[in-house]
């Protein structure tokens, strides 16, 4: 385990339509995906400890472009990215088409990618479209990690039962978290730290 990561410098670094429009891949990246409402922007400003790094919106799918953020993690630098939510039935069927090749071209292409996220609801578990981008990761070869959010909507007994039904129904590593209560971010940010370091903890 890492001992109280301290991440020093968090910046956002730009927003594109396309992957062909990133930066070279310098540093390792930590990708976050997830459906439109399930508190992906709260969950990286709660893990960076900035309150409007990522844009947090009361209207879900805000998040139309891939979204590069730089942090400074020790003495390393990474790179955190936030795909477009997926899901959001009520942006025009032309957005919604043009996410998935977007989200697909990214993960395809881009080197570097060391994790990623994929943000459920606690309450809702894996969706169909959960379920395609898991098994759409797993045939590219990139490690896919669960992240169940939103944990402070229930009541401690009933989280700990719906965090052991997503890692029996899934088969998989299940890390549950709060943005209010910041419930199970140590251990994230930890395993986020590891991935990054190719298994090596960084230090604080």
């Amino acid at each position: 385990m890492t001992q109280n990561l301290a991440i020093k410098q968090a910046s956002f670094l730009l927003s594109v339509p396309d992957v062909r429009d990133l930066p070279a891949p310098t540093f390792a990246e930590l990708v976050f995906a997830g459906k439109s409402n399930v508190g992906k922007s709260s969950l990286i400003n709660a893990l960076v400890g900035r309150q409007a790094l990522a844009r947090v919106s009361a209207t879900p799918g805000c998040t139309r472009g891939i979204n590069l953020f730089r942090i400074q993690v020790g003495d390393a630098l990474l790179h955190l990215v936030d795909l477009p939510g997926y899901g959001y039935a009520q942006r025009s069927k032309r957005e919604r088409r043009a996410w998935g090749p977007m989200i697909e071209g990214y993960l395809r292409e881009r080197v570097g990618i060391r994790l990623v996220v994929v943000i459920v609801d606690v309450r809702r578990g894996l969706s169909e479209e959960d379920e395609q981008l898991v098994e759409f990761l797993d045939s590219l070869g990139h490690e896919a990690l669960l992240v169940a959010t939103k944990l402070d909507k229930l009541g401690k007994a009933q989280q700990k039962l719906a965090l052991a039904a997503l890692r029996r129904s899934t088969g998989r590593e299940v890390y549950g978290f709060s943005a209010v209560t910041k419930v199970g971010q140590p251990a994230l940010i930890d395993r986020l730290a590891i991935a990054a370091t190719g298994g090596t903890p960084m230090q604080a």
